[in-house]
C-alpha cells in the first residue's frame, strides 16, 4: 500500500511533468505563489493555518515502488516519468508567511522557487493542507472573539473525515480555542483533550440519578453533567442531589439555550451550585456565540460549524506560477487574473504598533519605521530551515498567531460583513 503523501496528488500535476521533461523544460527555474484573490463574503481576514503541517509532510513526499505502481495501474506508464518519480526528491527553496499570521487578498502566503517538474508537483499538497487549515483556523477565530474570553471547546469529529478531525482540531486549538475532543489531536499535537458523556450515557441507566452517579464515581464531582435528555429542570436539580453543590459544570445541548442558561443559573444558584459553570452545545457558530454574551454562560462547544469553516469551508488559495527563469510571468484571464514576478511582503504599524496597511509588491519595498517584514525562510535547498516537532510548530504558531492578532484595529474582529480589516497596497 502506498504510505506517504506522494499520491495525494492530481493527476494533472503528474502529466505537466511529463510534457515538460519530454520537451525539456520541466529543469526552468520557475517561481510559484500561494495566494487568496478574496476572503469569503464580508469577512475582514484570514487566518494562515497549515503550514507546520505542510513542512511536516514535505521530507516524506517521495513516490515508493508501491506508488509507482499504483501510477501504472491508472494509466501512467511513460518510462521517462517513473524514472524521474522514483527518484524525486524536493530540492527547491520556500519561503511564506509564519503560521498564525493573518492574511488578505494577494498575501503570497507560500512562495516555492525549484524547477518546474518539482514545483508544481506540490500545488495539489500544498492547497488540499492550507486551504482546509487555513478556513478553519479563520473561523474558529472570529468564535474564539464571538467568546470574549469564555473558553470554546472544539468538538466536531463525528461531523467530518477522520482525517480532517485532527487537523481542524489543530487548527483551532492555534487561534485560541482552549480544548479538543479527539485524542489523535492531543496525543499528536499536544492539544488538551477533554470529554465527558452523551444522552446515551443517560439513556443506558434505569433513571438520570443512576447515569448521574456512575459518572461522578468516575470522574469526581467536577465533571460535567448533562442535563437535558428528559426535563432540564430536574436534569439540573437531580446533579446537584448527586455530585452535591461542588459539582464541576452542567451541559446544555438544546432548546432556546440563553433562556435555558439563565434559568439554569438562577437554579443552580438556588441550589447553593454557585460555582457550577454552564457549558452549551448544539449547532454553535461564531453567530450563536455572540448571541450568548449577555447569558450566564461559561464555556462553549463547537462542532460542525468549525469543521466547515462557518459556511467558507476553503480559504479559497490558488497555486499560481509568477516568474519563470527570472522573467515574470501571469495568468490573464477575466476574473481570475494573477500579478507576476515573485512578491515581497511588508505589514505596516502606526506609532502605537496597530496594524494599518499590508504591502504587496514585486520590486522591493523601501522599509519605514514600523514595518514588519511577513516572509520568512521555510525550506533551503529542498532541507526543512527550523525542523520543529510537531507540538513545537503548533505553540510556535499560536503564539505567532496571538501576536498578530493583538496588532489589529480593533474593527477587524467586528461579525459584521465589512472590509478587509487593513488596507492592502500592491504595486
Amino acid at each position: 500500500m502506498p504510505t506517504g503523501p506522494a499520491l495525494l496528488t492530481d493527476r494533472y500535476e503528474l502529466t505537466m511533468v511529463a510534457a515538460a521533461l519530454a520537451d525539456g523544460t520541466a529543469d526552468r527555474d520557475c517561481v510559484f505563489e500561494v495566494f487568496a484573490r478574496r476572503l469569503p463574503h464580508g469577512r475582514r481576514y484570514g487566518v494562515l493555518a497549515g503550514t507546520g503541517r505542510l513542512l511536516e509532510a514535505l521530507p516524506d513526499f517521495r513516490f515508493t515502488d508501491e506508488d509507482l505502481a499504483a501510477l501504472r495501474e491508472q494509466g501512467l506508464t511513460d518510462s521517462r516519468l517513473l524514472d524521474w518519480l522514483a527518484g524525486f526528491r524536493f530540492s527547491g527553496d520556500v519561503d511564506g508567511y509564519a503560521e498564525g499570521e493573518l492574511f488578505f487578498p494577494g498575501s503570497p502566503v507560500l512562495t516555492v522557487r525549484a524547477p518546474f517538474a518539482e514545483g508544481v508537483l506540490l500545488e495539489t499538497l500544498v492547497l488540499s493542507v492550507l486551504n482546509h487549515d487555513s478556513a478553519i483556523a479563520s473561523a474558529a477565530a472570529r468564535m474564539v472573539a464571538a467568546a470574549c474570553e469564555r473558553p470554546c471547546i472544539e468538538m466536531g469529529s463525528r461531523r467530518t473525515h477522520e482525517d480532517a478531525a485532527v487537523a481542524a482540531a489543530r487548527a483551532a486549538y492555534l487561534v485560541g480555542f482552549a480544548a479538543t475532543s479527539n485524542l489523535e489531536a492531543g496525543h499528536r499535537y499536544g492539544v488538551p483533550t477533554t470529554g465527558t458523556s452523551a444522552h446515551a450515557f443517560t439513556l443506558l441507566h434505569d433513571d438520570e440519578a443512576a447515569a448521574f452517579r456512575a459518572q461522578v464515581a468516575a470522574l469526581g464531582v467536577g465533571t460535567t453533567l448533562l442535563v437535558d435528555t428528559y426535563d432540564v429542570d430536574q436534569g439540573i436539580r437531580t446533579a446537584v442531589e448527586v455530585a452535591g453543590p461542588e459539582l464541576g459544570a452542567i451541559r446544555l445541548d438544546s432548546g432556546d439555550l440563553p433562556t435555558l442558561a439563565a434559568h439554569a443559573r438562577e437554579l443552580l444558584d438556588s441550589l447553593g451550585a454557585t460555582g457550577t459553570r454552564i457549558i452549551v452545545t448544539s449547532d454553535l457558530d461564531e453567530f450563536a456565540i455572540a448571541g450568548l454574551m449577555a447569558a450566564p454562560v461559561d464555556g462553549y462547544g463547537v462542532g460542525t460549524s468549525l469543521v466547515t469553516g462557518s459556511g467558507a469551508p476553503t480559504a479559497g488559495m490558488v497555486y499560481k506560477l509568477v516568474a519563470r527563469d527570472g522573467v515574470p510571468v501571469a495568468k490573464r484571464s477575466e476574473g481570475k487574473n494573477s500579478v507576476g514576478g515573485r512578491k515581497s511582503a511588508v505589514r505596516r504599524h502606526d506609532a502605537s504598533g496597530t496594524a494599518t496597511a499590508e504591502v504587496v509588491t514585486s520590486e522591493p519595498v523601501l522599509p519605514r519605521d514600523g514595518d514588519r517584514s511577513l516572509l520568512v525562510e521555510l525550506v533551503r535547498g529542498g532541507e526543512l530551515c527550523a525542523p520543529a516537532t510537531p507540538r513545537e510548530a503548533l505553540a510556535a504558531a499560536r503564539a505567532h498567531y496571538e501576536r498578530a492578532r493583538d496588532a489589529m484595529p480593533a474593527e477587524a474582529f467586528a461579525l459584521s460583513r465589512g472590509d478587509c480589516a487593513i488596507e492592502t497596497l500592491t504595486a
